[in-house]
């Protein structure tokens, strides 16, 4: 008999929340986690991240407020507190997640965990057995080998860039993706001469090209350099070449490493065990399945979606098919990757779902598409003025009018996206999202605006 009904390893969004979902379905669970409760997301990505954000957008808007009438005087930015505000945000969601877990009597164990084989797994010295095992080992930073940033104190990652005790003067950017535009946004709202390196023609290379431009060209205080490649990094000078081929040297204070993330397939005995993978991640079918009886795979790990909540719907999937696979055959539990909504919280916001219109046209879609500025919603123009950066854009099939994407640029983007996610689930029509009532008046009218702007 085995000790556990499950065993998970890993502590992130994916892992925690099986165990979690697994415990309240009265699942014998066991939670390894070799590092903090919450994974990168919670202690050093999404969550204090956005806490740093949030302070940067209260300065921004206590400078700027004056044009709705509110004039602000002495306003500055206390690091330290800043600092202290994330830490607080941080350890009060990490106790929460040690809170569910123990409500859903689930057991946790802090170690580093070995995969063994199927049913098996070693942590501190000891073999636990499960009926199923479940792996959440995430993702790491990305980290080139480019000459002068190993061992250099002057490039971070963004782990430790999070943890920097000062603002810096001067800050260098490799790469233009999500992290990269997000902590460029944060230090450059807050006084820093900022420039970003991206080797791509354009930032954010998952967003449609119109948009991303537009986000691009409405983040305040941010040099761009696109299609330039990082030759050497010297002290603290960036060495690139730019568009043209002709060499450019960047000093700066701080550079930071933003290249993307990696999923963590090595360390805990996936190739010893037999686990089929690629450094793209484990290899794991639409049900979150590995070719190992009864071990699956969620999260970062999969290489199928690096967010958060891509893993908590992995998570949900794995569950179910452990749950009652018949069920969940039924209901449809696998994993859609083509309805995952992203997210980017700089300053503008944005947020899409689906395809880009280059995507789109690619995979020979006739499309009809539309794109209407924000100013048509009052609630942004009230809240934003007159010349603040905002836009909806549509893509259609033309032939059905099925909604194929929707990507959203401006406030609260992020909060709406999931109408967008909802539209492409149900293979939603333009003719269909006309006729959803959006309450007015709020941002969201955007995504209406765009519906009948699409001419089929």
């Amino acid at each position: 008999m085995s000790d556990y009904d499950v065993i998970v390893l890993g502590a992130g969004p994916g892992g925690y929340l099986a165990a979690e979902r697994l415990g309240h379905a009265g699942k014998k669970v066991c939670l390894i986690e070799k590092e903090y409760l919450g994974g990168t997301c919670l202690n050093v990505g999404c969550i204090p991240t956005k806490s740093l954000l949030n302070s940067a957008k209260q300065y921004e808007h206590a400078l700027h407020a004056e044009q709705f009438g509110v004039t602000a005087s002495g306003v500055e930015v206390d690091w330290a507190k800043v600092q202290a505000w994330k830490a607080q945000v941080v350890k009060t969601l990490v106790g929460g997640v040690g809170a569910a877990e123990k409500k859903a009597k689930v057991e946790v164990i802090m170690g580093e965990g070995k995969l063994l084989g199927p049913g098996k797994v070693e942590v501190n010295g000891e073999v636990k057995s499960a009926d199923h095992i479940i792996i959440a080992t995430g993702s790491t930073p990305a980290m080139p080998p480019i000459p002068g940033t190993k061992d250099n104190p002057k490039v971070l990652d963004s782990t430790g860039l999070l943890a920097i005790d000062h603002i810096p003067g001067k800050l260098a950017v490799i790469g233009g993706g999500v992290i990269g535009v997000e902590f460029a946004s944060l230090f450059a709202a807050l006084g820093t001469e900022v420039t970003v390196v991206e080797m791509l023609p354009e930032i954010l290379p998952f967003m449609d090209d119109e948009m991303a431009a537009k986000l691009r060209k409405g983040t305040k205080g941010v040099t761009f350099n696109l299609g330039c490649q990082v030759k050497a990094v010297e002290d603290g000078t960036l060495v690139f070449a730019d568009a043209k081929g002709q060499e450019q040297r960047l000093e700066a204070d701080v550079i930071l490493m933003a290249v993307g993330r990696r999923p963590l397939v090595e360390g805990w005995g996936a190739k010893e065990a037999g686990l089929e993978y690629t450094p793209k991640g484990i290899a794991a079918d639409d049900t979150m399945r590995t070719n190992l009886p009864n071990v699956w795979a969620v999260g970062d790990v999969t290489g199928k979606s690096l967010l958060a909540h891509a893993a908590y719907r992995m998570a949900e999937i794995a569950v179910s098919h452990i749950l009652d696979t018949e069920k969940a055959a039924k209901t449809g539990q696998i994993l859609r990757t083509n309805t995952i909504p992203w997210a980017v919280y700089s300053m503008p916001e944005a947020a899409g779902v689906g395809l880009t219109e280059a995507q789109a046209l690619a995979q020979g879609y006739e499309i009809a598409k539309a794109t209407v500025p924000l100013l048509l919603s009052g609630r942004f123009i009230a809240e934003n003025g007159m010349k603040a950066p905002g836009a909806v854009k549509l893509i259609a099939d033309k032939a059905t009018g099925v909604v194929l994407g929707i990507t959203v640029l401006g406030p609260y983007a992020p909060e709406m996206i999931w109408g967008a996610a909802t539209a492409l689930e149900l293979e939603l029509t333009v003719e269909d999202l006309r006729q959803v009532v959006f309450p007015h008046p709020t941002v969201s009218e955007g995504i209406r605006e765009a519906a009948w702007a699409v001419k089929l």
